[in-house]
């Protein structure tokens, strides 16, 4: 998860990441995740200034058997529009002056830097893709859980437990759970957005000098960087994103080594799996499934030691993704494991 620093960088800073020829080092990103559903989701432009507005059709009539000399009543669909807001992700970089200009190349001191700053942004993007809740932060954009949060609601059957229990009771096990999801990407079915008229993905705008303001108001000359997102999700039909929710992360992390010692409950997420493929209506777009990692591994190791023909051994063995039944399995580090029970 992206941390917060004092906001400065410092000569300290400075220190521990130069060479000992005086260079720029190249810095091990050890806070970086994989969230791999960025890269997946299509962007598309939004038809409002603030996001997508998107129509979709409620009601159909059924045809009518008519007799000979049997009139037939005239009939009409029915459809409801729902809008989708997108949020402004942004932040900033403003380095000494004097402190850049202890470099030779000032331009791959401020990359060093920007690179960072730009992991930060897409991990808080991913996180607001699965948890954003605009009733809670009206300023994000609203994401996937809150959407698909109550199985008893109209969006119900594509929300699937990995425990046994009817709709409106609470998991047997409470504690440490996950969801993994299946979405079928495609501007028609659920997409990535940004406002009207804007421009889509993260962009970095060197502003070169300037002055910036210390913790007392005063200036000081710094070299300066804007970066800003404007992103959203747009579900304009909900029937393509399923929900496994309520997994049980600690049953599915006993699976260590080759021996499958939670074999029961991976054998139950591989079912409910291939209960989530049969929700998406047709084939239009392009599935994915994510899962963070504990649930990865558990799968991985499965595959290893069940040789279930439905993941791909070969590839869980070289350590890289692999596809269930065809479908891509992809890593999101921002699927946490103290998600609230969905009833």
């Amino acid at each position: 998860m992206a941390t917060l620093g004092t906001g400065y960088v410092t000569l300290l800073d400075v220190a521990k990441r130069t060479d000992p020829d005086g260079s720029p080092a190249i810095i091990a990103e050890i806070l970086s995740q994989s969230n791999q559903c960025i890269a997946d989701m299509p962007q598309t432009e939004g038809n409002l200034p603030t996001g997508m507005r998107g129509t979709i059709r409620t009601g159909i009539p059924a045809g009518i058997w008519r007799k000979l000399y049997g009139g037939v009543p005239k009939s009409k669909t029915t459809t409801t529009q729902v809008d989708d807001s997108c949020g402004m992700l942004e932040n900033r970089s403003e380095p000494d002056k004097d402190l850049v200009e202890m470099y030779a190349d000032q331009a791959a001191f401020r990359m060093t830097e920007a690179t960072g700053i730009m992991e930060g942004m897409a991990q808080t993007y991913a996180q607001t893709l699965f948890y954003g809740n605009t009733d809670v932060n009206p300023e994000r954009f609203m994401g996937l859980s809150p959407r698909y949060s109550v199985r008893g609601s109209a969006m119900g059957d594509n929300i699937i437990s990995a425990q046994a229990a009817a709709a409106g009771s609470a998991p047997a096990v409470t504690t440490g759970l996950t969801s993994v999801w299946l979405i079928q990407w495609h501007p028609q079915t659920i997409t990535g957005i940004y406002p009207k008229g804007s421009v889509g993905g993260l962009q970095h705008e060197p502003l070169a000098l300037g002055d910036a303001f210390d913790a007392n108001g005063d200036r000081y000359r710094a070299y300066m960087d804007r970066f800003q997102w404007k992103c959203g999700l747009h579900v304009k039909d909900w029937r393509y994103a399923v929900r496994i929710a309520n997994i049980d992360t600690v049953a599915l992390a006993a699976q260590t080594g080759t021996q499958a010692v939670s074999t029961f409950a991976v054998t139950e997420l591989v079912v409910t799996m291939i209960k989530a493929m049969e929700r998406i209506p047709t084939s239009m777009g392009t599935p994915y499934f994510y899962m963070n990692r504990t649930v990865k591994q558990a799968l991985k190791l499965h595959a290893m030691t069940r040789q279930q023909n439905v993941l791909s051994v070969g590839n869980a063995v070289k350590g890289v993704d692999f596809d269930f039944l065809g479908i891509p399995v992809h890593k999101v580090d921002q699927l946490i494991n103290a998600e609230a029970g969905v009833q």
